[in-house]
């Protein structure tokens, strides 16, 4: 894996619902690279802490791979690499393929793999349609949070190390599933995967809402 664009956004102002609402969603590729602490980006707009930002989501990552799928289906947006509100774009990255609790080095840092990314409307705002939300919600796109082990500068052609693996049976795609589409027959599934310790307590929160959902 590869990473191809470097992002960070200024603090923007939407409307939503009549009210005017602050974001950080809009971010764009920069030449000189980001900075990865350990609970933010340097530089980066992190607006509502509530869902962004801190120790379980530093910093978000995106494929690069699935760019002109979604370009397909949404031509009228404003497309740039950063889109999806990313820090970083990746070459090669698929949720299918990464699991709760991976270790990758990128750049100078180390990161380990800690929750899928809950869509909200302002990704919704970005793109122009609030459809976006439920087709990221019925693919296996998520994007990647990460937890910073080490700070370090990353820029694009930092290539993406996995350096550990968590023996788990649970992908991101697999936890971004069972968020949104569990059934009934599931549920001890869902309980093994809110069992993980490497998984985010928001993600874990998620996974309790379905299972509720499910009673």
């Amino acid at each position: 894996m590869k990473v191809i664009s470097t992002n960070l956004g200024d603090p923007k102002v939407i409307k939503w619902r009549g009210k005017n609402v602050q974001t950080g969603i809009y971010k764009y590729p920069v030449n000189q690279g980001i900075y990865l602490g350990e609970t933010d980006v340097k530089e980066d707009a992190v607006v509502d802490r509530k869902y962004h930002g801190g120790i379980d989501k530093a910093c978000y990552l995106f494929s690069a791979d699935v760019y002109e799928g979604w370009k397909l289906r949404f031509p009228k947006a404003d497309w740039s690499l950063g889109m999806f509100g990313e820090n970083l774009t990746v070459q090669g990255l698929d949720e299918r393929n990464v699991y709760i609790g991976d270790q990758y080095e990128i750049g100078e840092s180390l990161v380990e793999v800690s929750e899928p990314r809950e869509p909200c409307f302002k990704l919704g705002v970005r793109f122009g349609t609030q459809t976006v939300l439920k087709q990221c919600i019925n693919s296996h796109s998520s994007g990647v949070f990460v937890r910073v082990l080490r700070n370090g500068q990353v820029v694009a052609g930092d290539a993406m190390k996995l350096i550990k693996r968590e023996q788990n049976e649970f992908s991101l795609a697999r936890i971004y599933w069972l968020r949104y589409h569990a059934a009934l027959s599931d549920v001890p599934e869902l309980k093994r995967a809110m069992e993980l310790e490497c998984l985010a307590s928001s993600a874990k929160r998620g996974l309790d809402k379905r299972l509720v959902f499910l009673s």
